[in-house]
């Protein structure tokens, strides 16, 4: 996956949004003030960091090791850093943003969530 391909990715989700808070070279994925996606697109490799559950984040650690780690910065137990241009699928880190993106939203409070479903 290329640095273009994911930012379309992480904007091609209903309300997603990119932001800076951190400095001009982090690009921040926000769904209602909310981050589920956080990159530095210009770096090699290119990695991400995205929500996860935490026993998925466990078993996908195991199971692609070296390329899904905790998640840098973030709270272990529910972030993975994911390299998005090394050996995984593209189609497995489309659904690992989308799975982040789907928990985000299920977090937020149910009037955001009926205002994201209306088209």
């Amino acid at each position: 996956m290329t640095p273009q391909e994911l930012r379309a990715f992480c904007l091609s989700f209903n309300a997603a949004v990119e932001d800076f808070p951190f400095s001009p070279e982090i690009s921040v994925f926000k769904v209602q003030g909310k981050l589920f996606a956080l990159s530095h697109l210009d770096a090699r490799p290119l990695k991400v960091n995205l929500k996860c559950d935490p026993d998925d984040a466990i078993r996908l650690r195991r199971e692609h090791e070296g390329l899904i780690v905790p998640g840098w910065h973030m709270n272990k137990r529910h972030w993975n850093t994911v390299t998005a241009d090394g050996d995984l699928p593209d189609q497995l880190v489309r659904e690992l943003v989308e799975d982040s993106y789907d928990l985000v939203v299920a977090g937020l409070p149910r009037a955001d969530r009926l205002r994201l479903d209306r088209p």
